[in-house]
């Protein structure tokens, strides 16, 4: 199996409805043949936290047990993150704290975890945020920190401004729009280089919007979500059917990890 290094950019609060015309930069990548877009189907609750645990791990929010965001502890499942250790890979992440709280320590002491850099931990190296106005293009910034800094094999990025504005004036919004906007355009500064120095780039979402602000349930806004994939590694097969919890199988492939987590096979060559 190869080995390939790997970003994952998980965009909280991306609904499909408007990535397919708000993300410029990569439907533009993907009229060129570049990336291929899907759409996804969360699972449910269709909520942040108990789906960063599913994507992650590959396992349904009502069996992981971490069904809302108030559920406060470590992980209790295989993630990318401990498949990657237990290789040897080395891992980091730019990302909001429940990330850190999830794979690293609970709870999240700011001074502490705030900046990680502990080869003993799930996540080895870390930039954690923890207001939810934390602009993504400084996000980006400690990101692409992190990768130059210590080389990962696995990287997740993890940006909450689409999220806040969904939550402060709703899916049918302009904030909420250029918001998806503003970080498509930050993206196409790094993405071309990840891509020509072999990264194999997967961008998603946890969930999407509501026009009641929110989401949670069933509804499409909610639960229909993007996946682009970027790099010589994928099929770039527009017939394929990803599912949400194939994301954490198709990253061990990718990665070249030893797993038995669900997979997409037909994203990859």
């Amino acid at each position: 199996m190869n080995m390939n290094k790997v970003i994952l950019v998980l965009v909280d609060g991306l609904a499909h409805e408007v990535a397919q015309h708000s993300l410029g930069y990569l439907l533009a990548m993907s009229e060129a043949g570049r990336a291929t877009g899907y759409k996804l189907q969360c699972e449910l609750p269709a909520v942040s936290r108990p789906l960063y645990e599913t994507i992650l791990t590959g396992t349904r929010p009502v069996d992981h047990g971490v069904v809302h965001n108030q559920v406060v502890r470590p992980s209790r499942e295989q993630s990318i993150f401990t498949l990657a250790r237990a290789a040897g890979l080395t891992t980091a992440a730019a990302a909001y704290h429940w990330l850190s709280e999830l794979y690293n320590r609970a709870p999240y002491q700011a001074v502490r975890d705030r900046f990680t850099q502990d080869e003993r931990l799930a996540i080895q190296y870390g930039v954690f945020y923890h207001r939810d106005d934390y602009p993504d293009c400084h996000l980006l910034l400690d990101a692409e920190w992190l990768r130059r800094r210590f080389d990962p094999h696995f990287l997740l990025i993890h940006p909450m401004n689409v999220d806040d504005a969904g939550h402060k004036h709703g899916l049918d919004s302009a904030q909420y729009r250029n918001s998806a906007r503003r970080l498509d355009l930050w993206l196409a500064d790094y993405l071309p280089g990840w891509l020509e120095e072999g990264y194999q780039v997967l961008v998603t979402s946890d969930h999407g919007m509501n026009r009641d602000h929110s989401h949670s349930g069933t509804l499409p806004e909610e639960r229909e979500v993007p996946l682009f994939v970027l790099g010589e590694a994928f099929s770039h097969d527009r017939h394929a059917r990803p599912r949400q919890l194939e994301l954490c199988g198709t990253l061990a492939s990718l990665l070249g990890l030893a797993h038995d987590k669900p997979v997409c096979g037909e994203l990859l060559k």
